[in-house]
Parts: C-alpha cells; structure tokens; sequence
C-alpha cells in the first residue's frame, strides 16, 4: 500500500478485518446448519421446534411438569419417592411417562415432553444407524451413572436378549440430559435430574430392576391397524401385548425371551401381605417382598412354562424353568 494516506490505510485495514470476521461467522454458522440438518434428517418438525426452543434458551418445554415441584407434586398424587416405578416412551409423540406402584396398581406420575430423538419408527438393528430401539428393557443400578458429558444418564441396557437373539448390536444407548441425540434420548437437563432420581430411589429402595417399555406409538389396534403395511407391524403386534396386558392390570407385566421371540404374560397381583408391610426405616431394601415383587420388570431368558388349569379350577404351572434375567 505504498502511497496511500495513512488514515486511509487504517480504514482499508478496519474493513478488511470486519470483512474476515463476517465470514468467519458465516463458516462457522453454515457449518452448524449442516451438522444440524445431518441429525435431524427424516426427522419430525416437532423435535426440530424442541431443539430450537432449547437452543433460544425457552426451557422449560411446553407440557413439562414442575420438577421444581417434585414433592409437592407427589403427595398431591398419594405417592412416594421410592415405589417402584415404570417408564414408557412412545416416539410418535415424544413423551415419556412414569408410573409409580400405589396399593396393587400403578399409578401415572408425569408426562414429560422427549427433546429429542433420533431416527423413524422402528427398532435399532446395527451400530451407528442412529436409530433409538423399541421394546422392553430393564433399568438396574449399574446402568445408573455418569456417562461422558452426562453427569446423570441411563444406560437403557440395548441390546437386551431379544436384540441380541435377532443380531442387533450398538451400545451406550442413553437416556441423558441435553436436546441432541443420536440414537439416544435427549430430555433436557432438569427433566433427566428428576427421572433419575425416582429411578436411582426405586432402586434403592429395593426394586431391582426398573422396567422400561420403549414403544414407536401408543398401541390401540387402531394405531397397529393403521400400521398394518409396516415391516415391523409383526413386532409391533407382540410389542401390543406388553401394552394392553399392563392397560389390564395396573402392573409391569412378566417378560420373556423366548425361541427369539418376546413372550408377555399378565403380572401376578401383589401379595396383601406385601402391600401392608411396612419398611424400618433403616432398611436398604424391601426385604419382606415376595419373590415375584423383586423381580418385578425384569427380562428372562426362558420359556415361559404353560399353565394348566386343574379339576379344582385353580391354575399351577407344572416344572420350573431354568431362566437368567436381565
């Protein structure tokens, strides 16, 4: 610039600089447009609307319960931190549920609103297809923990026996805080404080393992009716079973794999003598449960054995099976 002005050459060198900054700005904005359209391809417009709300800072979401009004909100309900508890997700809608055992039944808690999810209806088959499963898993004290950036997250426990049954391989498929995912369920930091800790108190307090029923929409025969073209329209009818035994009654029903295929049998009712125990307050466990409540949700690897019906009208089943669960 030899023969220009020095103020001319301050301003030339003020433009020049703006002019890098623009651009720097604009590389750096379509760069996290692209990474944004990459995990939202084929995706819903609702979550694309959560993940925006939650990058504008408007949290909480719309339809989200008052976790700042967690006890009062339990007792308003005649319910307790620490009763074993069920969670189902259904992706259509993004919503996640949890019901907490109240008398002989289960009792829906709250609704939370998912922030994001991964992928299309239909279960995970393979790593890295950025697919969120579908079926029924089991929450235990291990899966409850500190996963990379998510200093709370569930490990949702995929693949479970069926998945693996049917090759299905991926791992470190988390519920987590956040509303980014793939393949995992994104529900925004205070949402994932609340779930963790009924979850982390239910197991505490003895339920050895949480059932968690990921469905791909609530499942009326309407809904699987209007699904009948689907591929997975046969998973999805057995996937109904699960639905519509706890829909009868009020509880997680029996789980097991079997010859590669899911096996639902209805929940025996919870014994009275268990239901009006009360614990000591020191107890770490529910210690006078009946085996059937402390393997409540969990996921056998075993055929279920038939039952028969006697001459006295009473039902037995003949010759235990060997079973491991999950």
């Amino acid at each position: 610039m030899s023969g220009v002005r020095p103020e001319r050459k301050r301003i030339v060198t003020r433009l020049a600089a703006r002019a890098g900054l623009t651009l720097a700005f604009l590389a750096a904005a379509t760069a996290e447009a692209t990474a944004i359209t990459i995990e939202l391809k084929d995706v819903a417009p609702d979550r694309i609307e959560r993940q925006r709300a939650n990058a504008d800072g408007r949290l909480p979401l719309a339809n989200t319960p008052d976790v700042t009004r967690l006890e009062q909100r339990l007792q308003a309900a005649g319910l307790k931190a620490g009763a074993p508890m069920l969670m189902r997700i259904f992706k259509a809608t993004s919503e996640l549920e949890i019901w907490l055992e109240k008398g002989d039944r289960f009792q829906l808690f709250a609704t939370y609103p998912i922030c994001h999810w991964s992928g299309t209806l239909g279960p995970k088959q393979r790593e890295g297809d950025k697919q969120t499963p579908e079926g029924f898993y089991t929450i235990n004290n291990r899966q409850m923990r500190h996963f990379g950036r998510w200093t709370r997250a569930i490990n949702l426990g995929f693949p479970n026996a069926f998945d693996r049954a049917h090759k299905r391989d991926g791992s470190y498929i988390l519920m987590h805080g956040g509303c980014s995912s793939v393949g995992c369920f994104a529900m925004t930091n205070a949402v994932i404080g609340e779930i963790y800790g009924l979850a982390n108190a239910a197991i505490k307090n003895g339920q050895r393992h949480v059932p968690l029923h990921v469905f791909p929409f609530r499942m009326t025969d309407a809904a699987l009716a209007a699904h009948a073209q689907s591929p997975w329209h046969g998973f999805w009818a057995t996937l109904q079973e699960g639905y519509k035994s706890f829909a009868r009654t009020g509880r997680p029903p029996r789980i097991s794999v079997c010859e590669r295929q899911y096996h639902v049998q209805d929940a025996p009712p919870k014994s009275a003598a268990t239901a009006e125990v009360a614990l000591p307050k020191e107890s770490k466990g529910r210690r006078n449960a009946s085996r059937s409540d402390l393997m409540l949700g969990a996921i056998r690897e075993a055929c279920p054995a038939p039952i028969v019906a006697t001459a006295e009208g009473k039902s037995e089943t003949p010759g235990a099976t060997s079973e491991r669960t999950r």
